[in-house]
């Protein structure tokens, strides 16, 4: 199947609708197709003209990432070349402070919701200056279930991550919590967290990114499908458009490892097949 014949069946268009593709400089790869059927697949987005949005969620095995609207005329879905970024290392293992076992050992698979948590760090740079995030995934359905922000990167950040999820799911004794060997998990606070909340510590192998790969794939899909050319001027602007993603990605966007189900309709999913079982 050629690449516009799958688009084609990902998208659900008849066989009378024309979908063009073109390519620029070899990098980009783009689809067109008219605007009537923008407002039967992104009814959302339609009215957005000219700005560019996320449409990741409904085209995820073809991993396109933007979708733009010009003049309501066409809509222009393409994979968009990355450019380069501001770097900051979020990750200092350099440290005398005790460092966990790998108990998840890439077992990325979960048979129940609060059973294995992973976290980590990233950061967006913004006119006042860094931005950074902690997040908190629950493993069984890709949802993120806490999260926190600061212009620091400290171990505060990451203990508030951890406290929202915990107040949200108020979790059972055993649960695994992993991320990578950062000072801010192996610190003292953050240790003691975990032990009042009834968490096992588990931490990724020194320098093996791999090893927590779920949560480094979310904060990719942020940067590449949300974040991608944009520009702050404050944190604050930042933080809101964070949040609008999160909420997006937890309510709306397609996973191929949860049956192309948001990780909300999975866990309610779920629910409703042990209702019905137990029926």
């Amino acid at each position: 199947m050629t690449p516009e014949e799958t688009f084609h069946q990902l998208l659900g268009l008849g066989q009378g609708w024309k979908v063009v593709r073109t390519e620029f400089e070899q990098k980009e790869q783009t689809f067109v197709i008219c605007v009537e059927e923008t407002e039967r697949l992104w009814p959302e987005e339609s009215q957005r003209c000219g700005q560019e949005v996320s449409c990741y969620d409904h085209v995820e095995p073809m991993q396109w990432r933007h979708l733009n609207v010009f003049n309501k005329e066409c809509v222009i879905v393409s994979a968009l070349p990355r450019g380069k970024r501001k770097f900051k290392a979020t990750t200092n293992s350099s440290h005398g402070l005790p460092v966990s076992p790998n108990l998840l050992a890439r077992r990325f698979d979960v048979e129940a919701p609060d059973r294995v948590w992973t976290g980590d760090i990233t950061y967006v740079w913004t006119e006042e200056g860094w931005l950074y995030l902690a997040i908190v995934i629950d493993l069984f359905s890709r949802q993120v279930v806490g999260f926190a922000m600061s212009d620091r990167m400290t171990r505060q950040l990451v203990i508030d991550a951890l406290r929202m999820a915990w107040f949200r799911r108020q979790s059972a004794n055993g649960l695994i919590f992993h991320s990578d060997r950062g000072s801010q998990y192996a610190s003292g606070d953050f240790q003691k967290q975990l032990s009042t909340f009834g968490m096992r510590g588990s931490m990724s192998r020194k320098g093996d990114c791999w090893d927590n790969a779920v949560t480094e794939t979310l904060f990719g899909s942020l940067k590449v499908e949300r974040l991608h050319g944009m520009r702050f001027a404050t944190r604050r602007q930042a933080k809101d458009e964070v949040i609008d993603w999160l909420q997006f990605y937890n309510h709306r966007r397609l996973h191929s490892t949860l049956g192309y189900l948001s990780p909300m309709a999975f866990e309610k999913k779920r629910l409703a097949d042990k209702e019905r079982l137990a029926a």
